[in-house]
């Protein structure tokens, strides 16, 4: 601990140096940023203001648009911010609560798409008995178990942050503090915590990913029994799901399934799912979804005229 003391910040080298990409970088990433939080906060608005709150999909997505929210303001506006100024500095204490939120709220994602999933499961291939297994009280277990889980998987990330000793360099090649970044400058040898981090982050996006295509490969196999106007609707629902796992498990399990080391691709494959992937959350829920456009169109219609 007492090495630990002597690193009081860090400093992050950011995406680039050069200064008209850090400007373009700003204005994107500023973009993306607002889209993000005006889109997620209209379908929370638009669904708690509307019939479709009582129905569990609704429900968990606006959990998945809270969790967008909290998940990339862990990151983002730090990451603005700095792409304004020449050095780029965040405290020891700051560093290790970034780590712990990035990979909390990331954590509660993951098990909330895998609750959508099972929700879908449940209303395509046992439509009869969905109200009765899709209770309100079983959605909020489902909501309870995800915190579970996102604590489940980051507290032991978090600690291992905490004990590692830092006393040599403290210049960190990212754009925020994650772990693997934080074991290349660490003063001991961070191969076990290495493996433990693979297994905490890596393994875990692995096996939910196989499950979250398992369960959509038995509805998309159970679908073809279906009417072509049921087919059709159950279709668009599905393939927005499945879009958005593909789009946030792709470049996680790029970057947490391999030896413990980091690459300068990493930072590229980190906007993704940092930025990226929660800013189409809602343009992917809304503009597939025709019951989520018509209850939007008569909200904010109504409200406005």
């Amino acid at each position: 601990m007492e090495n630990q003391r002597n690193i009081s910040e860090f400093i992050l080298l950011g995406l680039s140096y050069d200064k008209n990409t850090k400007i373009f970088c700003f204005v994107f990433f500023l973009l993306c940023y607002v889209a993000l939080l005006a889109g997620n906060l209209l379908i929370l608005i638009s669904i708690r203001c509307s019939p479709l709150f009582d129905q569990p999909m609704y429900y968990f997505l606006i959990h998945l648009s809270t969790m967008d929210i909290c998940y990339t303001s862990s990151v983002t506006p730090k990451l603005i911010g700095d792409l304004l100024v020449e050095r780029k500095t965040i405290s020891y204490g700051n560093c290790m609560l970034q780590v712990f939120t990035l990979h909390l709220f990331g954590g509660v994602e993951v098990f909330i798409l895998t609750a959508m999933a099972y929700d879908r499961y449940v209303a395509i291939c046992k439509p009869l008995h969905y109200m009765i297994i899709m209770s309100r009280t079983r959605c909020d277990l489902l909501v309870l178990g995800a915190w579970v889980g996102g604590a489940i998987h980051a507290f032991p990330l978090f600690i291992m942050a905490v004990i590692l000793p830092f006393c040599g360099p403290n210049e960190i090649d990212h754009y925020f503090c994650d772990v693997f970044p934080l074991l290349k400058v660490a003063c001991t040898d961070t191969y076990l915590t290495g493996v433990i981090v693979i297994t905490f982050s890596g393994i875990m996006s692995l096996i939910t990913f196989v499950i979250l295509f398992l369960s959509y490969g038995i509805i998309l196999y159970t679908l073809r029994n279906q009417s072509a106007e049921g087919r059709r609707k159950a279709l668009s629902t599905c393939w927005s799901h499945i879009t958005v796992v593909l789009l946030f498990f792709a470049p996680i399990i790029f970057v947490y399934l391999r030896p413990p080391t980091t690459y300068p691709e990493d930072k590229i494959f980190a906007i993704f799912y940092t930025i990226v992937a929660p800013m189409f959350n809602p343009l992917i829920y809304t503009l597939r979804n025709a019951e989520m456009k018509n209850t939007m169109r008569k909200l904010w219609c109504q409200s406005f005229f």
